[in-house]
């Protein structure tokens, strides 16, 4: 049997990327009779888990529960800003080591996610190794470039990247690009590194054109289908919605463009002051969509999606949107011509340039349309289902 330690995501669930992924992992191996998964959860504060919403889920105890056969524990964490992160994650990696040791589980393998707790790489990695254990990790995106992150805050994060990713005895990057990148960045620590990109849900909508839920939604909205550009995704400048909501004020689309987010008050006052959108009644900012089934219908029933992301890995959403909307514009970035490839337009932060493709959108006929929609489809799944992602993760595992 082969222990898994992850260490690293909030829950189990929908709330963000690696969340998704550790739900997918678990339960795509959860009757697999040689992995056994142990998974930190947080016990409280933002996107914490509570066992109660998962269906299957068995409680063992305040701080312990089972779930799709993988071993679950919480880690409570104390309010202190910004560094509750780099607590949960050692608190978790203690907890880790504890098991390990009480319970005489030997070839141990602690996966951490994301590069948050670089000063304590080396201490760690030595404790799992006198454990009979290994230390992986997954670099995640370039956390560093966020602008949401003061100048000493991306130093840090760039710091902990370096030194996590000379300690780890197996760097796992959801990128071709990361992959590169940490090679070509930390050579000198000759990294062992291999790529597993992340999966996402494929399947289709459920719900049918004429399901309450959607034509409430869009009569609330004042959208109709086919009839509207959409994105979806964390209101934050390194999406490029300045970008995306200048140019589209620029070009002569007939169409809407409507913005699935987060709330975020001053970024939106900001964007206001520089840009006037409000004077725009196409540049709609519709609110968040939870609920997965109306969100899919969304997505399919746009005539097209932006992609703005320029940080990250593989990431999600853009998977799930190539997989459902026809037609996708995406920022010309490694990230995303490496997933999307011959299946999308490609677009620049150049002034003028994300306007123009705008136009030519619009003008695409439905034959054009299509064959973007079936190489984009054909991509995703060769590349990126759950099923091949998780069948790899067991190779790896189960190589060692």
């Amino acid at each position: 049997m082969q222990h898994i330690f992850i260490v690293g995501a909030k829950s189990l669930g929908a709330y963000g990327g690696y969340e998704t992924f550790v739900k997918k992992l678990t339960e795509y191996h959860q009757n697999n009779d040689k992995i056994k998964y142990h998974v930190a959860c947080k016990a409280n504060g933002d996107g914490c888990m509570d066992e109660s919403t998962l269906n299957g889920a068995e409680t063992l105890s305040d701080s312990e529960f089972v779930y799709q056969n993988a071993h679950c524990f919480k880690i409570k964490v104390p309010k202190i800003g910004p560094a509750q992160a780099i607590y949960y994650d050692v608190a978790a990696l203690n907890y880790c080591c504890k098991y390990i040791k009480k319970n005489k589980i030997d070839n141990a393998i602690v996966y951490i996610l994301a590069c948050r707790i670089g000063p304590f790489a080396a201490h760690f990695q030595k404790k799992i190794h006198r454990l009979g254990g290994r230390l992986f990790i997954n670099p995640d995106g370039h956390e560093w470039m966020r602008a949401k992150w003061s100048k000493p805050i991306r130093k840090y994060w760039k710091t902990s990247e370096q030194m996590m990713v000379k300690h780890a005895d197996k760097v796992v990057c959801d990128s071709v690009n990361i992959e590169k990148y940490i090679l070509e960045s930390y050579g000198k620590y000759n990294p062992d590194t291999t790529f597993i990109a992340y999966g996402a849900d494929l399947t289709l909508s459920t719900m049918t054109d004429d399901a309450p839920a959607l034509v409430d939604w869009y009569q609330q909205k004042g959208l109709s289908p086919k009839n509207y550009y959409l994105v979806v995704g964390r209101f934050v400048p390194e999406n490029s919605f300045e970008i995306m909501i200048r140019e589209f004020m620029r070009s002569n689309s007939k169409r809407d463009f409507a913005i699935i987010t987060t709330a975020d008050d001053k970024f939106q006052a900001q964007l206001e002051e520089r840009l006037h959108y409000k004077n725009d009644p196409r540049i709609k900012f519709v609110g968040t969509v939870y609920e997965q089934e109306l969100l899919k219908k969304i997505r399919e029933n746009a005539y097209a999606y932006f992609h703005g992301h320029t940080v990250g890995g593989t990431n999600p959403s853009l998977i799930e949107a190539l997989s459902s909307t026809d037609l996708n514009l995406l920022i010309d970035v490694g990230f995303n011509r490496e997933v999307a490839e011959d299946g999308a337009l490609y677009w620049t932060a150049q002034d003028g340039n994300l306007a123009q493709l705008i136009d030519r959108a619009d003008a695409m006929g439905a034959e054009d349309i299509q064959d973007l929609s079936q190489k984009a489809k054909d991509r995703v799944y060769k590349e990126y289902t759950w099923e091949k992602i998780s069948g790899m993760y067991e190779e790896l595992f189960l190589a060692q």
